[in-house]
Order: structure tokens, then sequence, then C-alpha cells
């Protein structure tokens, strides 16, 4: 079992489930399902099948589902399926939801050639589970931490004294470099020293376009910094490569799920 669903699980059940144990004889055997009660993009079932050995899936990651779809049925003793019905609901609704949103920044994209990232803006903890949800929706990972890609960034900048000096000593690496760039100036000096992935941070729509036409592909262009759902076409249109949307994972709404049990 993850450890993070394991953690869920002591966090929920502590000493024991006083209910459950008080009220449903220890022999009694069940089944449930776990229904969507709105239309959604599912994410999350790798969790069912940590918490559940009877699984039996009708939707997998990445499916859509209507209000009123059986998502995924399970079969056991009655108070096991009681005892977790929260923690597997909590994941379900949780990353299903960040699939569902995914989903909705990758229609509203559709027909430009831009991608959708998403970020490192996750539930601390919970990185891993959220960013397969976020492909499930249809968006691009991005790096999993500091340890996988360079992107250096404004303090980067600042820190290492320069946008050329950041740029090769990042380069030594042998690792591919994105960079941020706050102004013309920066944008020239990066393009001058080779740079060839460019985030460009909170623009306007206009103002991005006006800079890629300047870049004129000789470098990939992101474009990041309170991208919405409502804004995100116009940023597609401006002609960058990425656009990367942390509220994918941040500001994800749980979606409407939930577990109907019967006994056998």
């Amino acid at each position: 079992m993850n450890d993070i669903v394991r953690l869920a699980l002591e966090e929920d059940i502590g000493s024991g489930d006083i209910t459950t144990d008080a009220c449903v004889p220890a022999d009694r055997q069940a089944r449930g399902q776990f229904l969507a009660r709105e239309p959604l993009i599912v994410a999350g079932t790798e969790v069912l099948a940590q918490l559940y050995s009877d699984l039996t899936l009708h939707k997998r990651d990445g499916e859509a589902c209507a209000d009123g779809d059986v998502i995924a049925e399970v079969a056991g003793p009655a108070r096991l399926l009681l005892t977790r019905e929260r923690v597997a609901l909590n994941f379900l609704q949780r990353l299903s939801g960040v699939a569902t949103l995914a989903r909705r920044y990758v229609d509203a994209v559709a027909g430009t050639k831009c991608r959708v990232l998403d970020t490192r803006k996750t539930t601390p903890g919970l990185r891993a589970l959220e960013k397969a949800a976020a492909a499930a929706g249809g968006v691009t990972n991005h790096r999993m931490g500091l340890f996988d890609a360079i992107l250096i960034k404004n303090n980067h900048i600042s820190a290492a004294g320069g946008v050329k000096n950041a740029i090769e000593a990042a380069r030594s690496t042998g690792l591919p470099v994105e960079i941020e760039v706050r102004t013309r100036a920066e944008l020239r000096e990066a393009l001058a020293n080779g740079a060839a992935h460019l985030l460009l941070d909170n623009l306007s729509p206009f103002e991005a376009a006006d800079w890629i036409r300047e870049i004129a592909g000789r470098a990939k262009v992101e474009l990041s910094g309170g991208i919405t759902l409502e804004s995100v076409r116009d940023y597609a249109e401006t002609g960058a490569d990425y656009i990367s949307a942390g509220a994918i994972t941040h500001s994800a709404r749980a979606v409407d799920i939930s577990f109907r049990l019967e006994l056998l």
C-alpha cells in the first residue's frame, strides 16, 4: 500500500472505527458502488485498487462520467467497506476534480498549437497522485520536482548575478535549460546566450503576443501567471508553445462522488 494511502487510513481510523464496530456484525458481507453525481473526468482509481481487493472498475482514469454513472464496484466485509469509504472518496473526489479541471483547460485551447502544463503547486505529499490526475485530464506534466529539470526563475537570476551567469552555470550540467525573463532586456540577453526555452510570466495576452513576435521562433515559449480557464484561450492564441496553470492542481474543486452500500 502506498505510504500516503496508509497515512490517510491511519489519520481517519486511529484506534478504530467505533461506529462501524458497534453497529455492524463482523461477519457481514456487502458490496458498494462509487457513483458520479455530476459530469466529471475520473482519476484516482489506483487508490481504490490499494484499498479494496475485490474491485471492479467501470471507468478508467481519463474517462468521462455522466451524472449517475458507476465508476467502480467493491465487495467484501461490510466493516472494511464502511471504514475505508471516506478515505476512498477523499482521494477519488480530489483527484477526479483535478482531472476534470485539467480537461477543461485542454478543451479551451483545442485547435491551437499550445499545450497546457501543470506545475509544482500541488498538495504536499500528493504530487505524484495529483500530477497523474492532471495527465488523466490531458495536460502535459511539467517537472516533477527540483531534481528532474532546470527552470531558472527570477530569484535564481538575482542570486546568480544575472541572466548570462545563470544560463552559463546551468548549461554546464548538460541538461535542457528553461529560463524566466522579466524584462525585454532580460529576454534579449537570454536569446543572445542561446536560451532555447523561455518562461514569460504575468504578461497580458497582448503583451505576450508582442514578446513572442520578437522571439520569432528562436526559442520555445511558455506563458504563466494567473492564467484562468476564462483567459487561457486568449493566451494560447498568442503563439505560445506552452501555458502552465497552477490552478489545475491548487484550485481544483473536489467533484461530487457518492458511495452506495448494500448487503450481500
